[in-house]
């Protein structure tokens, strides 16, 4: 007998940010590169012909209901805030003062 591995799945809070429209884009997934995918390739209904979508944060959660709540909370008016001040270190001024981080 061969022991079983388990297979650690991690999840994922993200950031996208619009290269057409500078807009941003809050989500949480277990796949970030094949949700970029969906997102650039029009298969998610709020991004849909708003891209190209490029990841410009993420953090990575234990399972999928810390992700899922951790997406919540950023998309509050305080996550709001921890993102903009956290996004600024890494984004140029203009972007990172932007009012649509959803």
């Amino acid at each position: 007998m061969h022991p079983v591995r388990d297979h650690i799945v991690m999840n994922y809070v993200y950031i996208l940010r619009s290269e057409k429209s500078g807009k941003f884009y809050t989500g949480s997934t277990n796949d970030l590169r094949k949700r970029l995918k969906q997102h650039n390739e029009n298969k998610s209904s709020y991004t849909k012909n708003k891209g190209p979508w490029k990841i410009i944060y993420y953090e990575t959660c234990i399972n999928e209901q810390d992700a899922r709540s951790r997406e919540k909370y950023l998309k509050t008016g305080t996550g709001k805030r921890y993102l903009k001040n956290r996004l600024r270190h890494f984004l140029p001024a203009r972007q990172s003062q932007s009012e649509n981080i959803c």
